[in-house]
């Protein structure tokens, strides 16, 4: 018996030591793809930031403007750019992007256009109508942002939504990032830089016109937000995997040091009962 449950238990060792290869090996593509992804997110957010600002202070310039990505209108219908990852095995990356699309979407269905292979599979099988898709993460492009920017933005402007929400996975650090929804279309002005905004009408004349300028930067401005979200959330769908295989590794380890000690003790009783019956038969043959 002793000898039964030694050998489950060697192959049981040996079962955990190719999981944990396994696992360090994620962790290591991880970490090296991290590296890249990271600096790839950071270099990305000043020209975004700058994008961003401009186009504030210019709506703020435009006044009554007629554009029709300015006018808000009754919701009825909503299209959500979700940003998901290509694989699993990320810990709740995934699932955390997708729970916040469903806290979101009070309408419960609606237009969707997935950026990556996990959102894909997830709206496919629910109730939402996918206008356009980004097929990976790892391999978008600016021009692909550019291509779904101008599908929201087509679906906007014919009146099949009223909303456009971009859901995306800001990268705040290695062990921490956070789901958000940053509502793209109609535009709205941040009041916290009405100010700066006041401002900077003294000092930049537009030409033609604010609202020829706004017409002409918006596009650019929904596909750079797009773009720039998309690096943020492959930065922290690869912070978030490697975190998970190195939990998964240490787990690994001290299950084998568990496996190793129940072990070792089962030799050890298996020694000691064969020293007893040799103790006993020579005492037996004695007699």
């Amino acid at each position: 018996m002793a000898g039964a449950g030694m050998k489950e238990i060697k192959t049981r060792i040996k079962s955990v030591e190719s999981t944990r290869q396994i696992t360090k090996a994620m962790e290591l593509v991880s970490s090296s793809k991290f590296r890249r992804a990271k600096e790839r997110a950071q270099s990305t957010r000043p020209y975004f930031n700058t994008l961003y600002s401009t186009v504030q202070k210019i709506a703020e310039n435009t006044g009554n403007s007629k554009n029709i990505f300015l006018k808000k209108r009754e919701v009825k219908n909503v299209c959500y750019i979700v940003i998901a990852g290509d694989r699993g095995l990320a810990g709740g990356y995934n699932s955390n992007i997708l729970k916040t699309v469903l806290r979101s979407n009070t309408l419960g269905t609606g237009k969707v256009i997935p950026v990556g292979k996990k959102a894909k599979e997830y709206f496919t099988k629910r109730n939402y109508e996918i206008i356009d898709s980004i097929p990976s993460v790892e391999y978008a492009v600016y021009e692909d942002a550019s291509r779904i920017a101008q599908t929201a933005m087509e679906a906007f402007k014919k009146g099949k939504v009223d909303e456009v929400h971009l859901v995306y996975t800001q990268f705040i650090s290695a062990l921490n990032q956070e789901p958000k929804v940053v509502k793209l279309l109609p535009l709205t002005i941040d009041k916290n830089k009405t100010e700066e905004i006041k401002q900077a009408k003294a000092a930049v004349e537009y030409l033609p016109s604010p609202d020829e300028v706004l017409g002409y930067i918006l596009p650019k401005y929904v596909s750079g937000i797009i773009h720039g979200a998309v690096a943020e959330s492959y930065a922290s769908e690869q912070a978030a995997r490697r975190t998970a295989m190195e939990s998964a590794t240490d787990n690994a380890n001290d299950m084998i040091a568990k496996l190793e000690l129940s072990y070792n003790r089962a030799r050890q009783a298996a020694v000691t009962q064969e020293i007893s019956e040799i103790v006993g038969g020579a005492a037996a043959s004695a007699k």
